[in-house]
């Protein structure tokens, strides 16, 4: 017999989006990209990278626009660069947010596999 199911939405819930293995968080770290993007890609969204630039639509820090610096797939988060909070003690750290409060403005095409997967698919993947 295989394994049992839960149907609890709070077990389902844990598995799904605070146990989940790293390979799933990774596919949650999308973002719409652009309406220029969009149009010129014919894709809603993509997997966000260190390098890209994106615009913040969302939260107290609404209207900055940055390049990533870094992703955090544990914790399905990204930092923009100029997004600092200021601790009590003076020093900045970086201010981590999900990626679904941005929008992508700029795609980083430096590496060969992803271009070629996005511009792949605008080809209607031939």
């Amino acid at each position: 017999m295989g394994q049992k199911v839960s149907s609890q939405p709070r077990k389902v819930r844990k598995r799904q989006v605070y146990r989940a293995p790293l390979h799933v968080k990774a596919k949650q770290l999308v973002a719409p990209l652009s309406s220029e993007l969009r149009e010129k890609y014919g894709i809603k969204r993509v997997r966000v990278r260190k390098g890209d630039r994106v615009l913040i639509v969302r939260g107290s820090f609404k209207g900055h626009e940055g390049k990533v610096v870094g992703v955090d797939v544990k914790k399905v988060r990204i930092f923009v660069e100029g997004v600092n909070l200021t601790k009590a003690d003076g020093t900045e750290v970086p201010f981590p947010i999900h990626p679904s409060k941005v929008v992508i403005t700029e795609l980083d095409l430096s590496d060969p596999l992803r271009k070629e997967k996005i511009e792949g698919r605008v080809s209607g993947g031939e």
